[in-house]
Formats: C-alpha cells, structure tokens, sequence
C-alpha cells in the first residue's frame, strides 16, 4: 500500500506528497480516530498516511488509514466543548523567535511556550531576533538569558534574520525534518522563513505577521517544504499553542530542571507552593532554577483552564 505525508488539510480534503515527491487530492473514506482523544480532524498535516492503489471517479486517492504518531499538537475546540482539534502531528522541533524589543518578548510567555512544548514532546529551540537593535545593556541581558536557557537544555542563538549569512545554520539544522516556527505578531516569522526559502513566501504569504482574532476558527495548518530540505508547518491556530488540560499535579515535571529535583522532595506529592523541605523552592536559593521560571510555575498552578484558553495569547 503506497503512503504519503499530508501537506494540507481542509477537514474533508487532503493534500498529500508521495514517498515520489508527486502531490495528490485524497479524501477519506469511513471514519478514522485516534483511540482515547476526541478530536474534530482525525488526520492532520505531518501525518504519514495509506492510500488506496486506486483514484475514485473524481480522480482523488483515498485515505485507508495512518501510522502511529511520535507527538501532536491539539487545540481545544472554539466552542469550548471537550473536543479538541489536531493541528499538526510529528513535529521535531519548534523555534520560538523571541525579541528583546520592537516588540518585547516577555519572559512568562517564553516559559508558556516551552512548558507547552514539554507536555506535547516537543523539542525547542530559541531564536533571539533582531540583535542589530540591541544595546549594550540588551546584549548583556540577551547573553544571560541564552545562558540560563541553555542550560536548561533549550538551545539558543542569537541571530538577525535579515542577514541570510546569519541564519544559514538553519538551513541545515531544518533539512529532513518537520518544525514550527512560532513567535508573537512582529518578531520576524515572515522574514526569516523568507530569507529560507525566498520563493516559498511568494509562493504562499507563509506564516502571516498579523494573526486576526478569530481568524484561526476555521482555517487548518499547511506545511510547506523548503528548497533546501525539510518542511515548515504554519498553524494559524497556533494562538492555541497554550496550556492545553494539563494536570495541575504534575506542571513541575514540564519543567525540566524541576524534574531533575522532583525525587529530593520530602513528600511525594509535593506541589512546591507551601511545603516544608521542597527541593524546588531549595533549588531557588541555591541558583538551581531561575526566579523567573518558578514564577511561570506559580502563575500556571494558580490559573484557571478555562479563563487561559480564553486569554490565550499565543501567536
């Protein structure tokens, strides 16, 4: 049975690349789900599908059915019901472009974004943009940010991404592989993946400076591959890309220098708020885990789901 990886999904129509590199309409035939999620779509983009040997009377291949998955991306449905939506599946890695200013990238919002990636087993890496604005002091505060983060195990670079010389390690770190490319309205999603691949901005207006509010409703994710290897997936629902039915229990384990302290907590279900002899708030005093990050962390626990998915404000 031949298969293929879905490029484009509209909800009933698919595009999907053959193993050949040709593109195909496919439909689906019967009903397709993912055991124990509801979802609205059962296949997404970056799903490697089956395909029926032969085309229907209309001329489109038929989605028999898909292989497992290494990871996902849902968002909750807009009604707020319990069905959730795919966005995109097998993802290797996500770059989050962050500013120091025009505009500002705040802090809450880079450890939002990366406890987001944790739970849906994705790897980030971090993109500071725009360092030809940088001052003195903005370089100095840029270094001790990529310092605390990389040792936390998020890779990070600073880079501008109007200097193709600058971002051509990208090209490489990309090539054979599925990612996102996320960031707030204004951090440079659009030039960056311009500078990639001139020809595919003009080809499809890729990944949109200014998300609308509500416009991410009814539009489904697309993934587009560049020229030189690899593929981009742009999620115009990625504003949902946000604390999606977390266990409150467990928030500390989607903080990775969290996790390596979890077992010298006194009590096993320790929720590092309140209790006496915590590894976590001990590894604040002693510069294991970054003020900042624990802040998130209060921030998260103290939240409630339903008031986040309404405010949530990642784009």
């Amino acid at each position: 049975m031949q298969k293929g990886k879905v490029l484009k999904s509209t909800g009933k129509w698919y595009i999907v690349e053959l193993e050949s590199g040709d593109i195909v309409n496919c439909r689906i035939r019967g009903k397709l789900r993912l055991d124990g999620l509801k979802t609205t779509n059962p296949i997404s983009v970056g799903d490697i599908v089956s395909l029926s040997p032969d085309e229907d009377e209309e001329g489109n291949r038929v989605i028999t059915g898909f292989d497992k998955r290494h990871n996902y991306i849902v968002r909750k449905s807009t009604n707020l019901s319990k069905q959730q939506q795919i966005l995109a599946a097998n993802i290797d890695r996500a770059y989050l472009i962050v500013t120091l200013k025009s505009p500002e990238t705040h802090l809450a919002f880079i450890d939002r974004f990366l406890v987001s990636a944790e739970s849906f087993r994705i790897p980030v890496t971090l993109l500071f943009n725009k360092t030809d604005l940088y001052s003195e002091d903005d370089q100095e505060y840029a270094d001790a940010l990529c310092f605390m983060y990389n040792n936390i195990g998020y890779p990070c670079f600073q880079i501008c991404a109007t200097n193709s010389e600058n971002i051509e390690f990208l090209k490489e770190d990309i090539n054979g592989k599925q990612v996102m490319i996320s960031g707030h309205s204004g951090v440079g999603k659009s030039t960056l993946v311009n500078k990639l691949d001139p020809l595919l901005d003009l080809r499809t207006g890729l990944i949109s400076e200014v998300h609308q509010q509500g416009k991410h409703t009814t539009t489904f994710a697309e993934m587009f591959k560049l020229a030189s290897g690899g593929y981009i997936v742009d999620t115009p629902g990625i504003r949902a890309f946000g604390i999606v039915d977390l266990d409150k229990s467990v928030m500390s384990h989607y903080f990775p220098e969290m996790r390596k302290l979890l077992n010298e907590c006194k009590f096993n279900n320790c929720q590092h708020i309140n209790e006496p002899k915590c590894a976590i708030k001990d590894g604040i005093e002693t510069f294991q885990i970054d003020e900042s990050r624990y802040t998130t962390y209060l921030q998260l626990m103290e939240e409630d789901p339903t008031e986040n998915y309404r405010k949530n404000d990642f784009a």
